[in-house]
């Protein structure tokens, strides 16, 4: 299982890319932190979410 955003999911085994196809997150306004480190966007395809991995997705939201 995996944490992500405070929930376990059965994602283990997925990339972070695959992970978030199954979600609504725009990839061009979000990171990714895994385990307290930024995952680079460029890295997203190669980076396979292990069990008790602890996901963490941040939206960027503009406004003042």
């Amino acid at each position: 299982m995996v944490r992500a955003n405070g929930e376990e999911l059965d994602i283990a085994g997925k990339t972070i890319t695959e992970y978030l196809a199954m979600t609504d997150y725009d990839v061009r306004v979000i990171a990714v932190e895994r385990n307290e480190e930024i995952v680079p966007k460029a890295r997203y395809a190669e980076t396979v979410l292990c069990d008790g991995d602890v996901v963490e997705i941040v939206t960027f939201m503009g406004g003042g």
